[in-house]
């Protein structure tokens, strides 16, 4: 293990040794191969960011839907290593390893292939398949997907890392994990070797765009194209950010969540991303009403609102910075760009994380009002926010509701056609293959002597190039699933099983074209429909091997 006094003095000492002999001398020919900048946020909603009905202001990540294309109907797993174990393999996730979190893992669970609580060796890596295909390789941010060091991304393709390894951290220097009993100290590593000590003026989202930048700076004209992924913890929990952006949106949410969620439908309905006519879904019965919230509660939850609206806003300042250089050094034309999140927005305060309320390690936070977003703090804005954050959609994280699931997605570079909404269904495990598509880069069956197992998902070329409406035809089945939550659909029908304790526990059918929100169930309508989705969802937990909870 080691210890970085900054970020830069240890990327200097490693140039000459972690640079691949692919990128050191000279290149006879220029590889004109466009690079790949792959953006994944952290428990942002379907409506946190502008161009998908925010009053959030996110310039940058709204250029890129300007220019290109943006999906409306881009689904992920409920929670985030699933959705990262699907991002980085083109694959199911009970196939890569993540059949269910590593930190909710059940005794009938452990031990069980699909659930080794880490990207296993059946899947090939993103990391993998373009490095040997000829590119960089290089991550910043969150990983989630082992952390150990046979499974850090140094181990599974990165050329160069700078992560932090667990489910979510501060996002200041203090190293502050999620959970008193199991991670009251984060994990990073750099490079394959795991991190004592973060810089003093370690700030999350700035830290890691400082580190991929100055990745691809240090083989800056070798001829070889890159692949750069940023995943920011923002805006996971703990939510701190810092000024300007802690004290930009005082005021604004003095309204409340309903008032909130009541302008981010208007915001997505004039967006064109669900129907005019689409019904709002309702408050969940366990979420508290504004207007009961003493007038002390209703400060306290506005600031814990005002500084994570200031923590998307800044995470957006990165993401532009990263542009912006892209642009300086001249390859951003050339510049594959994806930005989506890895689920619907957090409904837990940080006091509800398993373990934390009650424990001495968690009352040595300060989370006083005017503490919020400062270092020292640990709030999550909870599930009144979650629910304004998801929009029209039904629910959060955690659930296979529409608001659980279902992402932003946009795509902008060469090969894609814009600008341009597209409303068919995607999936995360499509951005592999179509990455490895316009990379020119075959998906491996073997890899260093192992077996690899196809990847499932299709890729958005055609998409994307304007000459194909969508990669799924009407009467594919799809389905997910994670804990005890399970959905399957075909087209727009959605069957659907929201666990208790935040659903009812039953399987309901929808039609998320009309009814996004999941507002009206047409079991009773269409009953030959859901049994037809049911019977598929039993084919799809014997064919991908889901192990249940209990």
């Amino acid at each position: 293990m080691k210890t970085i006094p900054a970020v830069t003095a240890v990327f200097v000492l490693c140039l000459s040794a972690c640079a691949p002999e692919s990128g050191s001398g000279s290149q006879e020919a220029q590889d004109d191969r466009p690079n790949v900048l792959l953006i994944m946020a952290d428990d942002m909603g379907y409506t946190d960011i502008g161009s998908f009905g925010a009053e959030i202001e996110t310039p940058n990540i709204d250029a890129l839907a300007e220019r290109g294309v943006r999906f409306s109907n881009f689904h992920t797993s409920v929670s985030c290593s699933p959705t990262r174990s699907m991002l980085m393999s083109g694959t199911d996730n009970h196939i890569a390893g993540l059949g269910n979190m590593h930190e909710l893992l059940t005794p009938a669970q452990e031990g069980k292939p699909g659930y080794e609580g880490h990207l296993n060796q059946r899947v090939v890596t993103l990391a993998e398949a373009l490095s040997a295909g000829g590119y960089h390789t290089y991550m910043a941010g969150k990983w989630h997907l082992g952390d150990e060091l046979e499974h850090l991304p140094h181990a599974r393709g990165f050329e160069r890392s700078f992560s932090m390894l667990q489910g979510g951290a501060s996002h200041w220097s203090d190293m502050y994990g999620l959970q008193a009993a199991t991670q009251p100290v984060a994990k990073y590593s750099m490079d394959g070797e795991e991190l004592t000590e973060l810089p003093g003026d370690f700030y999350s989202s700035r830290s890691y765009a400082d580190f991929l930048m100055d990745a691809i700076r240090a083989n800056r004209g070798d001829g070889v194209p890159f692949l750069a992924y940023f995943a920011p913890t923002a805006a996971h929990d703990p939510i701190h950010v810092p000024e300007p952006w802690l004290s930009k949106y005082r005021g604004q949410y003095d309204d409340g969540y309903e008032a909130l969620k009541a302008k981010r439908i208007d915001g997505a309905k004039r967006q064109g991303l669900v129907s005019a006519s689409a019904p709002a879904p309702a408050q969940h019965p366990e979420s508290r009403r504004w207007d009961s919230l003493s007038a002390e509660e209703q400060a306290w939850e506005s600031r814990a609102m005002e500084a994570y609206a200031g923590l998307v806003n800044n995470m957006d300042y990165h993401v532009g910075r990263i542009i912006d250089f892209l642009k300086d050094i001249g390859e951003y034309d050339n510049t594959i760009i994806i930005f989506t999140s890895d689920n619907g927005p957090n409904p837990w305060t940080s006091e509800e994380y398993p373990s934390n309320a009650g424990t001495e390690w968690y009352a040595s936070f300060d989370n006083s009002i005017d503490n919020i977003g400062h270092p020292g703090s640990f709030v999550g804005y909870g599930r009144g926010w979650a629910e304004a954050s998801a929009g029209p959609l039904d629910y959060f994280k955690m659930t296979v509701g529409e608001g659980g699931i279902r992402t932003p997605l946009i795509v902008v570079g060469p090969g894609v056609e814009g600008p341009r909404q597209i409303d068919s269904f995607a999936y995360v495990w499509d951005i592999m293959p179509t990455l490895l598509e316009l990379a020119g880069v075959e998906h491996l069956e073997e890899f260093e002597g192992r077996s690899v197992e196809p990847m499932r998902g299709r890729s958005l070329t055609g998409v994307l190039a304007g000459s194909q409406p969508g990669a799924y035809a009407e009467d594919t089945l799809i389905g997910g699933e994670m804990g005890t939550g399970k959905w399957m659909r075909r087209g727009d029908y959605k069957a659907v099983l929201v666990a208790v304790p935040y659903g009812p526990g039953e399987w309901r059918l929808y039609d998320t074209a009309a009814d996004p929100g999941e507002t009206t169930d047409l079991s009773s309508e269409y009953p030959e429909i859901l049994e037809e989705l049911l019977a598929a969802w039993q084919e799809y937990a014997e064919d991908v091997g889901v192990v249940p909870s209990e």
